[in-house]
């Protein structure tokens, strides 16, 4: 897959991050597992604050719990192979997952919080080159365990990810349709029409979310911003949906908009040609559902990708769309996995009335706006959701065993 450019939507997306992923799943309410960012070079003092020091290597994986008592337990996970490994903390016998560690450096420390009770658990260890172990298992007596949840295998993502491709092709359809009659309006001098038909156009795209990163180059060239480019909005390489909110919000001539208008036009009917040829990670698609709202929070409600039209908000609930569409292909994998899965629905909802509340007609109410408490007020319900939707990603994250 191309890399992404500077000044491409796709920017924005980040991949699951290779030094700290941990099973943080909020179920009921319940951390499954908290990590702190950072790693600790040399080995933990034994016993130091209560902690237990894990042995990560292939030879001794999950040596030094000695203690197995019930309750609030740290791990200090030290990884004494000369390779970076992940670890996981699972029932040996129903592989449910309670905690989660990845990218852990030779030599360095990693902690794992876990709520551990009545059962049984081992640490599993997954080198980067090399198969996985397991080591011996601990059996706990008596009190409540921590949630857990079973693991998700890249085969079981295959038909989700199957189904939203097949939307997505629609999706694309359904923008050329709109953008071809965007580039009407501006061929015929009528600016008026192309600012009425720029945001129907503009959020058919947005809604396509998750796939921006398997659009490659092409969406620089369909929705990329300024961001990166030597002359701002000036730059001769600013190009499609922006660029063209940028002119007719700023006086410019049809004369002017006419090439940018076909530049888009044909980007987009090259990316629905091309789209069946396509082929999106299935791997990638419970991370976008939580990036493409971390993004709605951290670009539109800034009002970073605004250019004129005043159209964020209505930006963000096209987005809010476009994550229930991958949602609503994950269901059937997070009905069994996420116990607070009907809070989720709740907190999409919630969001939806929020944005919903900012429509007025065909018109939405500019960020500028907004009053103090109606800015903090949709801050916080996305920023609620962005928080609920980690565990989505957590969740749908394909573990490797072998």
């Amino acid at each position: 897959m191309p890399l992404p450019r500077l000044g491409t939507r796709s920017v924005r997306l980040r991949t699951a991050p290779a030094v700290f992923v941990v099973l943080a799943v909020a179920l009921g309410g319940t951390l499954l597992a908290v990590s702190p960012d950072g790693a600790r070079h040399g080995k933990a003092s034994a016993g130091a604050s209560g902690h237990a020091v894990i042995e990560v290597s292939e030879s001794r994986c999950g040596s030094g719990w000695t203690r197995p008592e019930p309750g609030v337990r740290t791990f200090d996970l030290h990884n004494s192979s000369d390779g970076a490994a992940e670890v996981y903390l699972e029932d040996p016998d129903s592989h449910a997952v309670y905690g989660e560690v990845e990218g852990i450096a030779p030599g360095t420390t990693r902690q794992l919080t876990v709520r551990v009770g009545k059962g049984s658990y081992a640490f599993e260890c997954v080198p980067d080159d090399a198969d996985a172990v397991t080591g011996p298992t601990v059996r706990i007596t008596s009190g409540q365990r921590g949630p857990g949840a079973a693991p998700v295998s890249e085969h079981d993502l295959i038909p989700p990810a199957l189904s939203y491709q097949k939307w997505v092709g629609d999706g694309l359809a359904d923008v050329v349709r709109l953008t071809t009659r965007l580039q009407r309006d501006i061929d015929g001098g009528d600016l008026a029409a192309a600012r009425s038909d720029w945001l129907p156009a503009h959020l058919e795209y947005e809604r396509l979310g998750a796939a921006y990163d398997a659009f490659g180059d092409a969406d620089a060239q369909i929705n990329g911003t300024d961001a990166g480019l030597a002359d701002g909005v000036r730059d001769k390489d600013f190009a499609g949906f922006h660029r063209i909110e940028y002119g007719l919000w700023h006086g410019e001539s049809s004369d002017g908009l006419r090439a940018p208008a076909a530049a888009l036009a044909k980007a987009l009917t090259g990316l629905r040609d091309s789209w069946a040829q396509t082929r999106m990670d299935p791997a990638q698609l419970g991370l976008r559902a939580h990036e493409i709202l971390e993004n709605t929070v951290q670009f539109e409600l800034t009002g970073r990708t605004d250019y004129g039209s005043g159209s964020n908000l209505a930006t963000a609930r096209a987005n809010l769309d476009g994550t229930r569409q991958v949602l609503s292909r994950l269901r059937p994998l997070l009905t069994t996995r996420y116990a607070d899965l009907p809070g989720l629905d709740q907190e999409l909802d919630r969001a939806q009335r929020t944005l919903d509340g900012f429509r007025h007609g065909p018109g939405w109410t500019p960020l500028d706006q907004l009053s103090r408490a109606q800015r903090e007020q949709a801050d916080s319900v996305l920023g609620d959701l962005v928080e609920r939707l980690a565990s989505v990603a957590t969740l749908c994250d394909p573990r490797r065993t072998v």
